[in-house]
């Protein structure tokens, strides 16, 4: 099921919070997309929510996928969520589209390419606007992963922008990264210089039937090796998949390489270990939001003037960013 296109975004009746959760905890689309709308708009009730959810917020499995424009992260998403879906498992996917210039809003390419699941109650499919934030993803991202495990979605696929060098943000929120390549288009050289190597659990060569696979391949594996000069011996080593998602060619192969992962995360307690960098980066950032809201409501000179001070010469950045911190105890 995809979010409702037009109700979702207008004013919607006033409920509480916690028959928001029971209805999306049943399946209900609408309630699903009020609670993502409150998370993107940064709503008062988000406390109140994120407190309700909490007891069920670790449950889901959390993918990410990122890649360079063009490998087929929709397709492979796609294929991913019918064979999540054929297991028997409840999937949502947050497919972060590039702003909207005139809006600010997401473009929706990636839901218009998921129509296949559009009925399916078992699938919830989002598109979140990354409006302008760097790394492929937006800023409401890593509390949208909390609210679709915490209403009872057994998988969490998050599909990133496409930008590039700089999409390796997805890491810091997801369990297993899958980071997807194609054939002939300079993605092994893009992976040393991005530095995807280290982030990706799973490489995915899609679009396997194109010339040049085994070439890709014998680089990848080669990049591994390279790259696992510091790992131990019970360390993940990279898995490499081939696939051709268009038809979908190879989608168990990637479902096994992700179980495999799971099942690897949980036996040596990587998984705690990764979900706790995760909620200390997404604490970190609560707390710098709510300190630049204080900033702005402080009385006496503020940031404004002391920023004039050091223009000014009058006063250095240090003692400027001492003195505003004094203002805030």
């Amino acid at each position: 099921m995809t979010e409702p296109s037009t109700p979702s975004l207008s004013p919607a009746p006033q409920r509480s919070v916690a028959e928001l959760v029971a209805r999306a905890r049943e399946g209900e689309a609408r309630a699903v997309a009020r609670l993502i709308t409150l998370v993107e708009s940064g709503s008062a009730a988000l406390p109140e929510i994120a407190a309700t959810l909490a007891p069920t917020a670790g449950g889901a499995i959390v993918v990410g996928l990122t890649g360079s424009p063009g490998v087929g992260k929709s397709t492979t998403t796609n294929e991913l969520v019918r064979a999540f879906r054929a297991a028997g498992k409840r999937v949502a996917v947050l497919a972060i589209d590039p702003s909207s210039p005139y809006t600010g809003g997401a473009i929706l390419g990636d839901r218009i390419r998921m129509q296949d699941h559009a009925t399916d109650p078992g699938v919830y499919i989002r598109s979140m606007s990354s409006r302008g934030h760097l790394g492929g993803l937006s800023a409401a991202t890593p509390a949208a992963v909390r609210v679709l495990a915490g209403v009872g979605f057994d998988v969490v696929l998050v599909e990133t922008v496409g930008v590039g060098q700089a999409e390796v943000e997805i890491a810091s929120l997801a369990d297993t990264t899958l980071v997807l390549l194609a054939p002939g288009m300079g993605d092994a050289i893009q992976a040393v210089k991005a530095g995807i190597l280290e982030i990706a659990d799973i490489f995915v060569i899609n679009k396997a039937d194109r010339d040049g696979v085994e070439a890709t391949h014998r680089d990848i594996q080669g990049m591994i090796a390279l790259g696992g000069s510091d790992r131990g011996p019970g360390d993940w080593r990279p898995r490499v998949v081939k696939a051709v998602a268009a038809r979908a060619e190879g989608i168990d192969g990637i479902v096994a390489a992700i179980e495999e992962h799971r099942a690897w995360l949980v036996d040596t307690d990587q998984l705690t270990v990764r979900r706790r960098r995760r909620a200390a980066a997404e604490i970190e950032a609560l707390a710098l939001g709510q300190l630049r809201a204080r900033f702005a409501e402080l009385p006496g000179e503020g940031l404004a003037a002391l920023a004039d001070k050091v223009v000014a010469g009058s006063l250095n950045p240090y003692a400027a960013a001492t003195q505003l911190l004094d203002e805030l105890v």
